[in-house]
């Protein structure tokens, strides 16, 4: 028993020393320089300011050559340069009430956007990671803590068998013993299997590729600075807002380029036209003429595209003051919880089972309570670290909440 034990210990202090430091700044700074979600914001916007090159191009002219009257059999007899009528000319068209500046505003925006999104895809990410971080420091500190309890606990087995052995403790006393390092065998080997996994989700998050045994250097008990701002200045900040507020930019551009298209272009042509044998010049110009299509329908769209516009920016201003009170709730809960109820629950716990441990050696009590204060202690130091962890998400999510740099 005591042998498999130490074995396990040690297996989890050999995995410890081969791991990779990582701090909270360092998992952010590289989740937004290398997570690969982010090259795809980066091609997104280089797609969009290439549609703004387009948009702002003018129209090439067109060149006509055209040939009329050809026919190759007949009375009178046919000569080409004398019967046949020649074109050649240039065709420009000429843009009217400024499409193509309606066009301009219209990818700009869309770039503008583009730049938004790939910037709140950052924000996001970077929240991610913070969750994921804090997620992984109290599942690392779940099992240090279960490790080191193992340890301390192979005394307590090792204090019964040398007591069977002389004959002065009943061998059912050291079942149970037994029984309870057994328990703790398996609660470390999850815990170290949770651990494993919240470091696979953490750098997952930050857009790695291969997956080393990590080392958190954020304490969960250091000192956490309490996040600051209201709700004001969170829709000032949070780039949800910025970004429907930019999409409503973008549908009034688009509004403005589709009034823009109801008025008809003008193409001019000049040129060189020779008939019956005489050279001659040609000049003309074409009009749509407005009287069916005045561009009603895509007009009545791009209306239609504001409001919705308009509605997603009411519905992401309420989304936001949602979340800003109910980060809030949560990290003022959290707090108090670690600051006044937890932090007592494990001194208490500790203390109890120090007595409890004293009082079973000097024979005042049983092994059953000894080993229910063994269990309490165990339990209420895991749900203390558990709670820290939940803080930092807490503060963590209330920072994205309030829209604060990561």
């Amino acid at each position: 028993m005591i042998r498999r034990l130490i074995f396990l210990a040690g297996l989890l202090l050999q995995a410890a020393g081969a791991q990779t430091e990582l701090s909270l700044k360092d998992a952010v700074e590289e989740a937004l320089r290398s997570n690969p979600l982010l090259d795809i914001g980066r091609d997104r916007i280089v797609v969009a300011e290439g549609l703004r090159q387009q948009a702002g191009l003018r129209f090439n002219p067109k060149l006509v050559l055209q040939s009329e009257n050809t026919r190759p059999y007949g009375n009178p007899s046919f000569v080409y340069p004398r019967d046949t009528d020649n074109f050649a000319y240039l065709q420009q068209t000429f843009e009217t009430a400024g499409k193509r500046d309606r066009r301009m505003e219209v990818a700009a925006a869309g770039v503008k956007r583009t730049e938004l999104e790939r910037e709140l895809l950052g924000r996001q990410i970077a929240g991610r990671v913070k969750q994921s971080y804090w997620l992984a420091a109290g599942a690392s500190q779940s099992e240090q803590l279960l490790s080191a309890n193992l340890r301390n606990f192979l005394r307590i087995v090792e204090y019964h068998e040398i007591r069977v052995k002389e004959g002065a403790m009943a061998e059912v006393d050291l079942i149970r013993v037994r029984l309870e390092g057994e328990r703790l065998e398996i609660a470390l080997t999850q815990a170290a299997l949770d651990a494993e996994r919240a470091g696979i989700q953490l750098q997952r998050e930050m857009g790695r590729r291969e997956f080393p045994k990590l080392r958190l250097v954020e304490a969960l008990e250091g000192v956490v600075d309490d996040p600051v701002g209201t709700v004001e200045e969170a829709l000032e900040r949070r780039v949800e807002m910025k970004l429907a507020r930019q999409q409503v930019e973008v549908a009034r551009a688009g509004l403005r380029l589709q009034q823009s298209a109801s008025r008809p272009n003008v193409d001019v042509l000049f040129g060189y036209k020779r008939t019956t044998g005489l050279d001659t010049m040609l000049g003309g110009v074409q009009v749509d003429l407005p009287f069916l299509n005045r561009n009603q329908g895509n007009i009545a769209a791009a209306l239609g595209e504001i409001k919705a516009a308009e509605s997603s920016l009411g519905a992401t201003e309420a989304l936001i003051r949602a979340e800003v009170n109910a980060s809030r709730r949560e990290y003022e809960i959290r707090k108090r919880q670690v600051g006044e109820s937890l932090r007592a629950m494990r001194d208490k716990a500790d203390e109890s089972a120090r007595i409890a441990e004293a009082a079973y050696r000097e024979g005042g009590t049983d092994l059953l309570r000894l080993l229910d204060a063994q269990r309490l202690r165990i339990e209420t130091q895991l749900l203390y670290f558990q709670s820290l962890a939940a803080y930092r998400q807490s503060v963590a999510a209330l920072e994205t909440a309030l829209g604060v740099e990561p």
